[in-house]
């Protein structure tokens, strides 16, 4: 699952080049290894063929598609990272990078399949590469889909011992006719959003200037709005909303999803509403989070730019059609997933209108 890439050459104790002098200790990635397989071992899912240790992960696509489509997406968690490695925690960012690869890939209506990560480290330290994994193995329990493979690499000279980059790749099937898309949207259509757990992903360059910089505040310190430490609520994990939103597809007519990440939720959403139609939102239906709240009052932060910044307390929309609101709310509900009616979808006045129009204020924001 695991490979260690060469990343230069130095000189061993007696003047000749080695590995290890220059700063690539192989022993650490395999005990890494040792360390995190039995986590990556519980990700898993029947298709899944032979273990750990291949050039190659194998999953053996069945259960009778007509017509299956596969769907791929590749993303990391960016500077959210700071965070955890200023905290020493790194047990949740695994998750982080599960949510943004696998509900980016449901938004089309694929099931995640298989995720394969990618971890680059200044210095392999077996411990900590394995708290990492083990978020990306929890995650992918979650979403139901296999840790499939990955890569665990060392660069010294071009990282900081501490320091670290994840990413990864997953793939998902869906039935060609079963695509969600704009081509499916319609005037009338209910505009439903999911709550998120706090600023996911995105963000967290601005959150850090005005937060850390800025207004000098302590990841150890404890924030009353909060009612935990400031570092915890920052490193609150991305929730994962795969399996919410196929459940909504095997019970509703949905017309397609918006991931709400980097751009916010009027960015996202119009990603998915066709031309010639908008999508009307009302901020009054929901208050966002503290930590928004908190972020534009000590930074002075102007609302347009919260807005294309953060997601603001919706992770994901979808979009249904008008007779399976009730029963799409109903649903998500049941599945412990705070949701509520966001807007409706209607005829532009004109070609050129925005796709996606909030309205309205946030109550006690």
């Amino acid at each position: 699952m695991t490979e260690q890439t060469p990343s230069g050459a130095g000189m061993d104790g007696r003047g000749g080049a080695s590995y290890a002098a220059a700063g690539v200790d192989i022993e650490a990635g395999d005990r890494a290894v040792e360390l995190f397989a039995p986590l990556a071992r519980k990700a898993t899912r029947p298709e899944v063929q032979g273990g750990l240790g291949g050039f190659a992960g194998l999953f053996a696509l069945k259960g009778g598609y007509r017509e299956p489509v596969l769907a791929s997406s590749t993303d990391g968690v960016g500077t959210k990272l700071a965070v955890a490695q200023a905290m020493d925690k790194h047990d949740t960012v695994g998750l982080d990078l599960v949510a943004m690869v696998v509900d980016d890939l449901v938004v089309c209506g694929a099931e995640p399949l298989f995720l394969q990560d990618y971890i680059a480290v200044g210095k392999v330290v077996p411990e900590r590469v394995a708290q990492i994994v083990s978020g990306v193995a929890e995650g992918c329990i979650l979403a139901g889909c296999a840790l499939l493979g990955g890569e665990t690499a060392e660069h010294p000279g071009l990282m900081e011992d501490d320091h670290y980059d994840i990413s990864a790749t997953g793939v998902g099937v869906v039935e060609a006719d079963a695509v969600l898309g704009p081509d499916r949207v319609r005037p009338g259509d209910v505009v439903i959003a999911m709550g998120s757990s706090g600023l996911h992903s995105n963000g967290y360059s601005l959150a850090r200037k005005v937060l850390l910089e800025i207004d000098r505040m302590s990841l150890a310190g404890h924030v009353e709005e909060f009612g935990r430490t400031l570092g915890e609520e920052l490193l609150e994990p991305t929730k994962i909303y795969a399996k919410d939103c196929l459940a909504l597809v095997a019970e509703t007519d949905v017309r397609t999803f918006a991931h709400v990440t980097g751009g916010g939720l009027a960015g996202n959403l119009s990603r998915v509403v066709p031309a010639g139609l908008v999508a009307e939102l009302d901020r009054g239906t929901w208050n966002p989070a503290p930590v928004f709240k908190l972020i534009a009052q000590r930074g002075r932060v102007e609302r347009a730019e919260m807005e294309k910044t953060f997601n603001m307390g919706v992770g994901m929309v979808a979009v249904v059609a008008p007779e399976d609101a009730d029963r799409a709310l109903a649903v998500l509900t049941a599945r412990h997933i705070a949701c509520w009616t966001l807007g409706t979808v209607k005829k532009a006045k004109d070609a050129d209108a925005d796709r996606v129009v909030l309205e309205g204020v946030h109550p006690r924001f």
